[in-house]
């Protein structure tokens, strides 16, 4: 069972924020189509989050996306200081929302803890965000 990390948004206040930012670092490893991130401390964790695991979006106090992590990599910058490069899969998948509490840095959740991935019941496609949100307002979702 892959375990997964959650991490604020930071600069971004919503999904489409995201993609255009993502878009713009797009690089190639191995010729795959990858997005680099960092964060300053390596997961303990690494291999449970490689066998399958995200990285869960919040925006705005909510988690509303995720992206398969790719690779984790120890490196140093140029000061000396060491940190951790994630390696992300380029594809943005949206989540159902689930409010989240602020935080600093990132923190390990359970697969059993992950919202799913949004699909609408009925014909599999995504439902778009702002019916989501009405439909969690008026308690329906």
């Amino acid at each position: 069972m892959p375990l997964h990390l959650i991490k604020m948004s930071v600069g971004s206040t919503e999904i489409d924020d995201v993609r255009r930012w993502q878009a713009s670092r797009l690089t190639s490893r191995g010729g795959q189509a990858v997005v680099p991130g960092f964060t300053r401390r390596m997961p303990r964790r690494r291999d449970e989050i490689l066998d399958g695991g995200s990285i869960y979006w919040v925006f705005k106090g909510v988690v509303q996306a995720r992206q398969r992590v790719l690779d984790l990599v120890e490196s140093t910058d140029d000061e000396g200081l060491s940190y951790c490069r994630m390696i992300f899969d380029p594809t943005l998948v949206e989540t159902e929302h689930h409010p989240h509490r602020p935080m600093q840095g990132w923190r390990y959740l359970k697969d059993a803890d992950a919202p799913p991935d949004l699909t609408a019941s009925v014909g599999g496609e995504a439902l778009p965000p702002h019916l989501v949100r009405e439909l969690r307002a008026l308690g329906l979702m």
